[in-house]
């Protein structure tokens, strides 16, 4: 049995945003569609990641001790530029799982963009590595078929 790879576990859905967006829409954005990751493009290039942390971490280092309308404010007049991890992390979809999962844990961060010449085609998490170790069926979305994603 061949080793899995990065393009057989990738989800088949992905929600980028643009490196102008505020942290206030990536907030409703993470809430709303619960997701902890998010590619960040400019111009159709992939040019960052951002995380659950990295919005936490923009929070915490301005708000503290602040109301949720002025917190609110706050976010909504930052760009995710100024917060994203940039250059991101990549894997190439035809890596091992293996590989993925190892350059996760060696550079302590929970997701990996899948770029195939320079086209950003999705995004793995630990939860899919992890899924993929388990045994478990890929995060696919059942209302989409093979052709449409």
């Amino acid at each position: 049995m061949r080793a899995a790879r990065v393009r057989d576990i990738m989800p088949d859905h992905m929600v980028t945003i643009s490196e102008s967006d505020t942290l206030s829409t990536v907030e409703d954005i993470m809430t709303l569609g619960r997701v902890r990751h998010m590619p960040v493009v400019h111009g159709g290039k992939l040019v960052g990641v951002v995380s659950e942390r990295d919005l936490l971490r923009a929070s915490l280092s301005n708000l503290s001790g602040i109301d949720d309308g002025r917190r609110r404010a706050f976010l909504h007049g930052v760009e995710i530029a100024r917060v994203m991890s940039a250059p991101p992390v990549v894997v190439h979809p035809d890596a091992t799982v293996e590989a993925a999962a190892r350059v996760m844990a060696e550079n302590k961060i929970g997701c990996l963009p899948v770029l195939e010449n320079d086209r950003l085609l999705g995004l793995i998490t630990e939860t899919d590595v992890l899924r993929c170790f388990a045994g478990l069926p890929p995060n696919r979305d059942p209302r989409r078929s093979p052709a449409s994603g």
